[in-house]
C-alpha cells in the first residue's frame, strides 16, 4: 500500500494523508517513474492525480462546447457530426 500527501491547493499549505491500494503493475510504474524522476512515490502519485483531475475538466468542457454548438447549429450534417462525437465521447469508439 502506498501513501501520498494530495495538495488541497496551490493557495492552501495544508495537505490530507491518504493510503492508496494500487495493482501491483501500477505501483510498479510509479515506482519507475519516480526513480527516472529522482523523486518520491509520492509526489509521482499527486503529479498523476494532478494531471488526471485537469484531463477530467478539460474533457468536460470540450463536451459543454460541443453541446452548445449543437444546440446552436442550423446545419444537418454538423449537427450529426456533433452528436456523433458526443456519442463517442460519453459511450467510446
Amino acid at each position: 500500500m502506498l501513501v501520498y500527501y494530495a495538495a488541497m491547493g496551490k493557495s492552501e499549505k495544508s495537505s490530507i494523508r491518504q493510503s492508496v491500494s494500487l495493482p501491483a503493475p501500477v505501483a510498479k510504474q510509479v515506482r519507475v517513474i519516480a526513480k527516472t524522476r529522482r523523486t518520491s512515490a509520492n509526489r509521482v502519485l499527486v503529479d498523476l492525480i494532478e494531471a488526471g483531475l485537469r484531463a477530467k475538466e478539460a474533457e468536460r468542457k470540450r463536451f459543454l462546447a460541443l453541446a452548445n454548438r449543437l444546440s446552436e447549429s442550423r446545419n444537418p450534417a454538423e449537427k450529426q457530426r456533433l452528436k456523433e462525437e458526443l456519442a463517442r465521447m460519453t459511450f467510446g469508439e
